[in-house]
């Protein structure tokens, strides 16, 4: 049933068949889910391009947003090690003095 060209004839046919009312409910069923479908994706086709574009900008805030997290890191590590070796540095410059005075 690709064309409806095709279609006709078979409705025809069916018509001449003298079909019980159950297979023309049924039929009638098949070709509006069908029609719905095709309602369907041709909406999806239309507004597909601006999810897709929402998207990309929702994939570019949270890259943005990784990006920043991580260099808060870096600096937080970068300011902790600094803290340390200043405290290591206090440290032995006090032992140094205690030498010096103990000998």
């Amino acid at each position: 049933m690709e064309t409806v060209q095709e279609l006709i004839p078979l409705a025809k046919q069916m018509m001449a068949q003298k079909p019980r009312g159950k297979l023309v409910k049924l039929y009638v069923l098949g070709s509006v889910l069908a029609l719905f479908g095709v309602l369907l994706g041709l909406v999806e086709t239309v507004c597909s391009p601006f999810t897709a574009a929402g998207r990309l900008r929702d994939e570019q805030a949270a890259a943005a947003e990784l990006r920043a997290a991580r260099e808060r890191q870096a600096l937080r590590t970068q300011a902790l090690q600094d803290k340390g070796k200043q405290q290591e540095a206090v440290l032995c410059g006090r032992a140094l003095s205690h030498r010096q005075h103990a000998s």
